[in-house]
């Protein structure tokens, strides 16, 4: 059956407590938001729409792949990437969201996670992808984490909230809907509650 989901990476953050982007973070000598695109490769997936922000001119002078993927897509191994640049990241990271799906076609489905969350093994993550639901999380010991599913019918309508609003946020407009549209999916990778914010989060994962 072909692949409808297309993948959202969120990188547009100020990363003020790490000090440094978070993308462009060293990992097995290369950068970390190469390592996040490389596994996301791994799996159905053929097109990753990459949302920055702050450090965006950073990652397209360290990346020239980041600033060819600005205009159109690009091909990256066996994916094609686009980079979409939110002009207004001091609202925050719902509004760099909402610009990046502004430029998906509306019929496809959306799989979302921000760069400071790892993305967990091949396997779970492929069946995220191939479940069917308004919403899909994944949940470990009872938590739910990332990378989270969008239906069309779901995130279409996100572009039309006030990106100023403090209660436009994914998380509240999950919470808006009916259980019957959720579906969670128990996972064995802890990665999905990780949130890398710190130089001391990023040593400790780093070394794992």
């Amino acid at each position: 059956m072909k692949n409808d989901t297309v993948f959202v990476l969120l990188a547009g953050g100020k990363s003020e407590r790490m000090g440094t982007a978070k993308g462009l973070l060293p990992y097995q000598n290369s950068y970390w938001i190469l390592e996040q695109i490389n596994r996301i490769s791994d799996t159905a997936i053929t097109e990753i729409y990459i949302g920055l922000g702050y450090n965006s001119q950073e990652y397209a002078n360290k990346i020239p792949l980041l600033n060819e993927a600005q205009p159109e897509f690009v091909f990256y191994k066996k994916i094609k990437i686009r980079v979409i640049i939110n002009k207004s990241p001091e609202l925050g990271s719902f509004s760099t969201l909402q610009t990046v799906l502004q430029q998906i076609p509306k019929n496809k489905s959306v799989l979302i996670n921000p760069i400071d969350i790892p993305i967990l093994n091949t396997a779970e993550l492929q069946s995220i992808i191939g479940t069917q639901n308004q919403i899909v999380l994944p949940n470990f010991e009872g938590k739910n984490g990332h990378p989270i599913k969008l239906h069309p019918d779901f995130w279409n309508p996100l572009i039309q909230l006030d990106p100023a609003d403090k209660n436009s946020r994914l998380d509240l407009e999950i919470k808006k809907t009916n259980p019957s549209g959720i579906t969670t999916i128990t996972v064995t990778d802890s990665s999905i509650l990780k949130n890398l914010n710190t130089p001391e989060d990023w040593a400790v994962f780093s070394k794992t």
